[in-house]
């Protein structure tokens, strides 16, 4: 029989996990299909099992000065509809899973499960997201980027959580998200691409790109990004063939059952070369 943990508020959770080593579930969305069984069993799981739905505390969304704030079990059907949601992820958002999952997944869970198939993950990195994560003694703030280090791995030590997702408010003149699946909703990404620019004067001052399902992490290069700046758009399109050939070499794909290395590799240059002339 699988224990079940189920903290009423934050400082009983901490509490919790710094004397056991739990899963923690949140909506429960990645971690109820990861975990599945044979038919009419119940799941596989080998911890004891925290139920996060309980802590009020973290189902907060607040206006902040220079940032936004989202708790851990605020649901990705919340963010959709909330005014203080940045555009570009109510746009990633509206293509995850259907209704029914919005409703339970979260934000935090899908940043959690870290797989390079992650819808919010592409979103997240250009918007220099930061993750809060708090143990019992402690408690720290690391960039989205930092916290991923592989599939399914972060830096998440047995007794810590995360409680919560900052994104720094930022103005773009330009911004893209598009995920390529065998169909239009409720499907696991083959690929995604997530960009934002600011033109200013004729001028691209920033630029931001990320690719999701296309390495081992999430794929984004600020020393590439960094060179596109400065630029005219119309010398961002003479450069194209150049842009893509520096981020060809950081798009390393799988085969898998969703979609072969060379499509994924492809479309994702295809992809950047449509953003890069949409500017």
């Amino acid at each position: 029989m699988v224990e079940a943990l189920m903290p009423k508020d934050l400082a009983s959770a901490l509490d919790l996990l710094e004397k056991n080593e739990c899963l923690l579930f949140a909506g429960g969305t990645d971690l109820m299909v990861q975990k599945r069984s044979w038919s009419e069993t119940i799941p596989k799981f080998d911890k004891p099992v925290m139920f996060l739905s309980g802590i009020k505390q973290l189902g907060h969304i607040i206006d902040h000065p220079n940032h936004i704030s989202i708790g851990a079990m605020v649901t990705l059907e919340n963010l959709l509809v909330s005014d203080l949601t940045p555009k570009l992820l109510k746009r990633c958002i509206a293509e995850m899973a259907a209704p029914g999952i919005r409703n339970l997944a979260t934000l935090a869970g899908n940043i959690g499960n870290a797989s390079p198939a992650g819808d919010s993950l592409p979103v997240l990195y250009v918007l220099d997201a930061m993750v809060k994560i708090q143990s019992k003694s402690d408690s720290r703030l690391v960039n989205i980027a930092d916290y991923i280090i592989g599939p399914r791995q972060t830096i998440l030590a047995p007794n810590e959580m995360i409680t919560e997702i900052q994104i720094p408010k930022r103005y773009f003149t330009n911004e893209s998200f598009v995920k390529v699946g065998p169909r239009r909703s409720d499907t696991i990404a083959k690929l995604s691409l997530a960009g934002v620019a600011s033109i200013e004067n004729a001028v691209v001052t920033e630029i931001r790109i990320a690719f999701g399902a296309v390495y081992k992490t999430i794929v984004r290069d600020k020393l590439i990004e960094a060179s596109l700046s400065g630029k005219s758009p119309s010398a961002l399109r003479e450069l194209v063939p150049e842009i893509i050939d520096k981020y060809s070499k950081l798009i390393v794909p799988i085969d898998d059952q969703r979609s072969s290395a060379q499509y994924r590799h492809q479309v994702s240059l295809n992809l950047l070369a449509d953003f890069i002339r949409s500017l």
